[in-house]
């Protein structure tokens, strides 16, 4: 599991980040925080693989708060959440080592991509293994792994009646990022949707263009359906 501690001086934002963050498999809130300090304190345990941060806090900012954690040794994870959109803070962001940078308001979707490639990031690093040194291949894949698909285009007034966007979203993102065709049961276990819904979603993105069906045959002789995304 991966311990997160939740950062944002609202009571009630923080209180919904860590609910996205419960959702997400692999995933769980360590520790939640609504001021620098005791953001700090949470890290200092040395329980946290993973700060989401907000940058306005009362005694300070978030970006402050990492150049702490670094220049005390700390080399916690952070994923930057805030509604402060600034070219400067986002460089800074950067220049700190944040891995993500996510404005808000956002979705769901959004954090779950952020999160999911984070975890990504960790397993590719598992397998690559402590090593001496590594080939070219290993480092592109280490850094690959935090690329996050672009945010999927809008179903617009054609979405069907029952089809909400996030849902949508939802789907389109795990077929990106799987990089090869997936069954109606595969989607809904990533996702957790049904099996119908997922079916129900594929069947109208395939109709619409944006996914490539396939049929694989097994032994039972009926063909199973698998959709892969189409890149635009």
């Amino acid at each position: 599991m991966i311990d997160v501690l939740v950062v944002d001086d609202d009571f009630r934002v923080a209180e919904i980040n860590a609910k996205y963050v419960e959702k997400v498999p692999g995933f769980r809130v360590a520790a939640r925080a609504h001021t620098a300090a005791q953001a700090l304190t949470a890290v200092q345990r040395g329980t946290i693989d993973l700060v989401l941060l907000d940058h306005c806090l009362p005694d300070g900012t978030g970006l402050e708060l990492v150049h702490r954690m670094r220049e005390q040794g700390h080399c916690t994870d952070v994923i930057m959440i805030t509604a402060a959109s600034d070219v400067v803070t986002i460089q800074t962001a950067m220049r700190l080592g944040a891995l993500h940078y996510l404005v808000k308001p956002f979705t769901f979707t959004a954090l779950r991509t952020r999160l999911d490639s984070y975890a990504d990031l960790r397993r590719t690093v598992d397998h690559v293994g402590d090593r001496d040194h590594t080939c070219q291949e290993q480092v592109d894949q280490i850094f690959g792994a935090l690329r996050t698909p672009p945010v999927p285009a809008s179903p617009g007034p054609g979405l069907p009646s029952g089809h909400s966007e996030p849902t949508t979203d939802l789907i389109c993102g795990v077929l990106h990022r799987a990089g090869h065709a997936l069954s109606a049961h595969e989607v809904a276990a990533e996702t957790g949707l049904s099996r119908s819904t997922a079916q129900r979603y594929l069947r109208h993105l395939e109709q619409a263009g944006r996914l490539r069906l396939s049929l694989k045959y097994g032994d039972t002789g009926r063909p199973e359906h698998r959709y892969a995304w189409v890149a635009p």
